[in-house]
């Protein structure tokens, strides 16, 4: 198949930050063995991307939307501090400033788009499927293909704890249905070739537009981050990590409660990586239950080397988060080995299988607590179990979730919209085994609806 010519869209792409923009550049980074990609994003993003060696003008545009957005950026911050919203409203706020960015790069490429300069083009972040495109219309009239995705976002809370949901200021949640007002919202899933799905969730919201839906998850990792290093073998005590923001959606109180009794008894060590405005009160859990010798906090870590080599010092993640759309950090400790323990919700459920770790039913409070319970005193007895379910959570990720792999399938579904081949499909979930490149459609799972 020819090389073909793609502008990616990506306001978040950048190699020295994490989540979103890791997600944006190493998507891009990896499909230019792929196609000859234009990478078109945020003005703060360039010094990152020249440091990295790419060419301003010739590699990525630098797009600077700062008119509109800048403003926009200070009374949503101002409203949010002022009635303590949660970080729902700043998604919300900032879909003003993207339409401004779209615009932008209409503005940039419009003759290229419109005398044939690029084959296609795919918005890779922002990750949100709130957030439309409106330029996927105007791409629509002059005939290139728009790609979008992979999107994943809006897992709701669990009706079981509306109090964390409260105290992490999320009262936009009971308004969800309200996204679908915002301009181009309808219209961004009906003019787009190919919708990028990243979750069940968010293939479920596609309803009406499967024929051109596709699943795949927007995580991988990048093997080279992970040579050299893998999860320390057991001797003594069951090792267990958590890395992440700590906060209430987290769940870090409920992994204490339920590791307490192995913890007293000296059989599990518990590694809580990251800070936030529950550390305070997870210090005061651990205290109040005497667990001190046996939980650590180290707080955040100033390089990600350095985060995995304190993973890598643990034989089990456990990650009781109750909310979370990815699962990024899942997929970096599967990476290295550890055996995976998750609440089955959101994107950790679809990343977890039952041969490479557990996926804790969700519901009750009480009830997760004593499913991670009960996982970690299997986990913890006398036969070790957490070195072959490590070896087989590490080879998934190695099998389904590099970027290369990710990249590959992309260009699948480039070759689809192009007409190159019939739809792909990889599973939904991901099967055991990635589809070889030019496959026929595979299991009916993630077939069109």
């Amino acid at each position: 198949m020819q090389r073909p010519r793609v502008l990616v869209l990506a306001d978040s792409a950048n190699p020295e930050w994490s989540s979103a923009s890791l997600v944006g550049w190493s998507l891009t980074s990896a499909l230019r063995e792929h196609a000859d990609v234009h990478l078109a994003t945020h003005l703060r993003n360039q010094p990152a991307l020249e440091r990295a060696g790419w060419v301003e003008g010739r590699e990525f545009t630098a797009i600077d939307p700062g008119a509109v957005e800048d403003p926009v950026t200070r009374v949503g911050e101002a409203v949010r501090k002022a009635t303590r919203l949660g970080w729902t409203w700043t998604t919300a706020f900032s879909v003003f400033g993207y339409y401004h960015f779209e615009n932008l790069v209409w503005r940039r490429f419009r003759g290229a788009l419109r005398t044939g300069g690029f084959d296609l083009v795919h918005r890779i972040t922002p990750v949100s499927p709130a957030v439309p495109s409106l330029i996927a219309g105007r791409l629509r009239r002059v005939r290139v293909p728009f790609v979008w995705g992979p999107m994943n976002g809006g897992v709701p809370w669990p009706k079981e704890f509306r109090s964390a949901m409260r105290r992490e200021g999320e009262w936009l949640s009971y308004l969800r249905g309200g996204r679908k007002l915002l301009p181009g919202y309808r219209s961004s899933r009906s003019d787009a070739a190919a919708l990028l799905t990243g979750s069940t969730l968010v293939w479920e919201e596609m309803a009406g537009h499967h024929p051109r839906c596709v699943y795949l998850p927007e995580n991988a990792v990048d093997p080279e981050r992970f040579a050299g290093i893998t999860a320390a073998r057991r001797q003594g005590p069951l090792r267990v990590a958590f890395v992440g923001r700590l906060v209430a959606l987290k769940g870090v109180d409920m992994l204490l409660e339920a590791a307490a009794p192995l913890l007293r008894s000296g059989t599990v060590l518990l590694d809580i990586i990251g800070d936030g405005p529950e550390m305070p009160a997870l210090r005061r859990q651990v205290e109040e239950a005497r667990l001190g010798p046996y939980v650590t906090f180290p707080g955040w870590l100033p390089d990600q080397k350095d985060v995995l080599r304190r993973l890598a010092g643990s034989q089990v993640f456990a990650f009781p988060s109750i909310r979370e759309f990815g699962g990024g950090v899942v997929l970096e400790a599967m990476a290295l080995g550890l055996v995976p323990i998750v609440v089955n919700n959101g994107g950790p459920g679809e990343l977890v299988t039952d041969e490479t770790g557990f996926r804790v039913p969700l519901g009750p409070r009480a009830s997760i607590v004593e499913g991670f319970r009960r996982t970690l005193e299997e986990l913890a007895g006398p036969e070790d179990r957490s070195r072959g379910l490590g070896e087989r959570a590490r080879a998934r990720v190695f099998e389904l979730f590099t970027w290369e792999v990710k990249a590959r399938q992309v260009r699948e579904v480039y070759a689809w919209v192009l007409g190159q081949r019939d739809k792909p499909d990889f599973g939904m979930p991901l099967r055991t085994a990635p589809a070889a490149p030019g496959s026929a459609v595979g299991s009916s799972a993630g077939s069109a609806g």
